[in-house]
């Protein structure tokens, strides 16, 4: 050790000479620490011409004593995602549970029981467990509801509970670009079903997405999405979008009044919402236009036909296409199962052939905009599954593909300055929704 020390001395003697040649003190200490030594050097000059005096340490260090102490009652928290081929028993190891009693209780309380209903892949699943993979707690959230159940282990024994959701918002922004649909070209950037049944709805009054789309026709969208603990339960609404048809940009903002009614704004204030909805069907095709002479593929004679035909699968969902009262819900001759509802003014649609009605579809019901009313059938004078749709104007038909459709009402002048600051901050939102795109997709 000593010749250790000695050797690195040796390559210091310039630093030494220069110490000599200051009036000033140095004091410089080096540790190295090696096998539990410690070797500590002073360097002190106290004269300009007195040697240095070097003093060498030694110090048996102890060694350090390292104790590792068992958690008390430790718990682990454990976060999977249901799996297509999941089951209760398959999810709950992957959770890292281990406890027969739990299982148990999740096949037979009558709560508890709906999770194995409710193994919706893509769902994710929380457990609380012990060392021993002993159930503590478990949190499932359920399908449609803003509620989760949990089941958590008692001092007798496991009990269940629906919980109402902490659900936070965030807020998401998109831009994508028609290939071939709407909903391809929304899957493709991973915009939920949801809201591009939103963005078409916002829109449909002045664009038929099943007829007006074009290759190349862009979209950009603000929308909202609902968390709880960081992951994703639900869709919220569209905040704002735009939407550029055919070289032709429309634009749309959100905005609630301080009343609490909210509608959507093009930039100038106008209202988007029309009185009447262009189809009664969210997507469909026309498979028979309005017109005086067509040849009646049942009757097989000509005839005039006083209403629009959608094609569409028995079961698909029919849209009041305005706000109104029922004024007939039954079977009408060669219209088989019809709904007429009765609008604002002159103002009255007919829906014919359905398979059924929906729920609480009765005459003098009241019903809004956009609200389920039936399905569509083939039931009356109907070769297959469609819908047909008249728009009457006093009870007379007219064509609901070219007849002018009423608008709502704009904003006000009181209401029309905080949508302008509103409006700007959601503007600016799109465009960053675009630029993101165009890095993404150069």
């Amino acid at each position: 050790m000593k010749q250790q020390k000695t050797a690195i001395l040796a390559h210091s003697p310039s630093t030494i000479d220069r110490l000599r040649r200051h009036p000033w003190v140095v004091a410089g200490v080096t540790s190295i620490t090696l096998l539990g030594m410690m070797t500590a050097f002073a360097l002190a000059p106290p004269g300009e011409n007195e040697p240095v005096q070097l003093q060498t340490i030694l110090e048996q260090l102890t060694s350090p004593t390292f104790t590792l102490l068992a958690a008390q009652d430790a718990t682990f928290l454990h976060e999977e995602r249901v799996q297509r081929s999941d089951t209760i028993a398959s999810l709950m190891i992957r959770l890292g549970v281990s406890d027969p009693e739990a299982l148990d209780f999740l096949r037979n309380d009558a709560r508890a029981s709906a999770i194995a209903r409710q193994l919706r892949p893509g769902k994710v699943v929380t457990a609380k467990t012990g060392e021993q993979g002993q159930l503590i707690a478990l949190y499932f959230p359920l399908n449609g509801t803003d509620a989760l159940i949990v089941v958590e282990r008692r001092a007798h024994g496991f009990a269940s509970s629906e919980q109402a959701l902490r659900l936070e918002a965030q807020t998401v922004v998109k831009s994508g670009e028609i290939r071939s649909s709407l909903f391809g070209a929304t899957d493709a950037v991973g915009i939920p079903d949801a809201i591009a049944t939103q963005l078409a709805e916002i829109f449909s009054a002045d664009i038929d997405f099943y007829r007006d789309l074009r290759k190349g026709d862009r979209f950009s969208l603000v929308y909202e999405t609902l968390n709880h603990r960081g992951q994703p339960v639900r869709t919220g609404r569209i905040l704002s979008a735009e939407f550029i048809n055919n070289q032709k940009t429309y634009g749309a903002y959100w905005f609630e009044s301080e009343a609490g009614r909210g509608a959507y704004y093009t930039a100038d204030g106008k209202n988007l919402r029309k009185a009447f909805l262009r189809s009664p069907l969210e997507f469909s095709r026309v498979t028979s236009g309005f017109t005086n002479a067509r040849l009646h593929p049942v009757l097989q004679t000509w005839r005039a036909h006083k209403g629009v035909d959608y094609g569409a699968p028995t079961g698909t969902k029919v849209r009041s296409v305005a706000d109104g009262t029922v004024e007939f819900s039954g079977t009408q001759s060669g219209y088989g199962n019809l709904i007429v509802l009765k609008h604002q003014n002159a103002y009255s649609t007919a829906y014919g052939h359905l398979n059924g009605f929906a729920a609480r579809i009765r005459k003098g019901a009241k019903v809004s905009q956009g609200e389920t009313i039936g399905y569509v059938g083939q039931t009356g004078l109907a070769t297959g599954p469609h819908l047909h749709y008249e728009f009457r104007i006093n009870s007379r038909q007219v064509n609901p593909l070219a007849v002018a459709i009423p608008t709502a009402p704009p904003l006000d002048s009181s209401q029309f300055d905080r949508f302008k600051m509103a409006s700007e901050v959601m503007r600016s939102q799109l465009e960053l929704a675009k630029q993101i795109n165009m890095a993404t997709n150069p």
